[in-house]
Parts: structure tokens; C-alpha cells; sequence
């Protein structure tokens, strides 16, 4: 093949266009080698208001684990019923309490029934777990079906704890049943103990 003469003219404007394409070529080589070197630390002006769980941050304070509320004492048991006393008051009872019959007895002083006071403060944990809208649509029905139809039916049964209190919303009363006894076996020590199964086995 015959050599392909550019003209003088010519030859220039390619030159110019290669050396351009070089030049452009060693900016973005220069780019990616900064862009691959670690970066410098940034400086943190707010540091207080950082997102918890990032490294090297705090790890969030979480609320304490809830109790059952016959395990707390003092002032935090008191504030505990309290608060219990106004959702049984202001929403349970008026809503799912029905009639005072003989077959559904109440205590207006329910307070002093440990038994009852223990339900009815599960019962109301569980009420705001499953209100959550992490419980989903379904949850509020969970809590009707396993929780409130069963712990109404314990506390208010003709034979349970509320049996000897007020039986007739006409006629307030209140009294606590004696419940069991300690029992009547005999303190052993750990001798005798030993010897009866020594007995036993010879």
C-alpha cells in the first residue's frame, strides 16, 4: 500500500488532539490515586448528637426491663399502681367489666388482693405489648383471645379471690381470704435426713 500523505496542516490538529487526550488522561489517573488513598478523618463538630450504633459511639440507653409488680418495693411499687389503678378504673373495668353479679363478684379496695393485683398488672403489660403497632393489626385480638377473656374469668370467678367482696354493686364489701398456711412438717437436719434413707434402703 502506498504511505498516506497528511498535510502540514493536518498533522498539527492531530498532534494537538493526542497531546490534549494524554493530558486528560494523566488528570484522571492523578484522580483515581487520590481517590484510592485513605481518606483524612473528619472532624466531628457535633459529636453529641451522632447516631447511636455507629462505631466508636456510645451504645444507646435502653428502658429497663418491665417487672412484675408484686418484685418491686417502696416508692416504685406505689407509682407502679397507681398507674395500674388508672387503667383498670378509667378503661378496663369500664369497658369489660359487665355487671357485679354473685357469678362475677368485684372489690372496690381490689388493691388489697395480691392475687388480683398481680393479674391485672400482667394482664395490663400485656395490653400495651400487643397495642404496639409492632404487634401488627393482629395484636389486639391476640391480647383479647390469650390474655383479657382468661384473667377476667380468674379474677372475677364465683370461687376466686374476689368470692367473699362485693357481689352486688348496691352493697360494697371487702374481705381478704385466709389463705394456706405455712406447712406443718417437722424441721430435719440434714443427719436425719440421711439416716431415714439409710433406713429405707436397708
Amino acid at each position: 500500500m502506498d504511505p498516506i500523505r497528511v498535510p502540514e496542516a493536518d498533522l498539527e490538529s492531530i498532534e494537538a488532539s493526542v497531546r490534549k487526550l494524554l493530558d486528560q488522561s494523566a488528570e484522571q489517573a492523578r484522580q483515581l490515586d487520590s481517590l484510592a488513598a485513605a481518606p483524612d478523618p473528619i472532624p466531628m463538630p457535633f459529636a453529641g448528637f451522632t447516631m447511636p450504633g455507629l462505631p466508636g459511639m456510645p451504645a444507646p440507653v435502653l428502658p429497663p426491663e418491665p417487672k412484675p409488680i408484686l418484685e418491686l418495693d417502696g416508692e416504685e411499687r406505689e407509682n407502679e399502681l397507681d398507674s395500674l389503678t388508672d387503667w383498670v378504673e378509667d378503661f378496663l373495668m369500664p369497658v369489660y367489666g359487665a355487671e357485679i353479679t354473685t357469678s362475677a363478684p368485684w372489690c372496690e379496695e381490689w388493691q388489697d388482693h395480691l392475687d388480683v393485683v398481680a393479674w391485672l398488672h400482667a394482664l395490663w403489660m400485656a395490653y400495651q405489648q400487643h397495642k404496639d403497632p409492632e404487634a401488627g393489626p393482629s395484636g389486639m385480638f391476640v391480647w383479647h383471645r390469650d390474655f383479657l377473656t382468661h384473667a377476667m374469668a380468674a379474677t372475677r370467678a364465683a370461687g376466686g379471690p374476689l368470692s367473699a367482696c362485693q357481689t352486688d354493686p348496691d352493697r360494697p364489701a371487702h374481705r381478704l381470704l385466709r389463705g394456706p398456711g405455712r406447712s406443718t412438717r417437722p424441721a430435719t437436719t440434714a443427719a436425719d435426713e440421711t439416716e431415714h434413707a439409710f433406713e429405707a434402703a436397708s
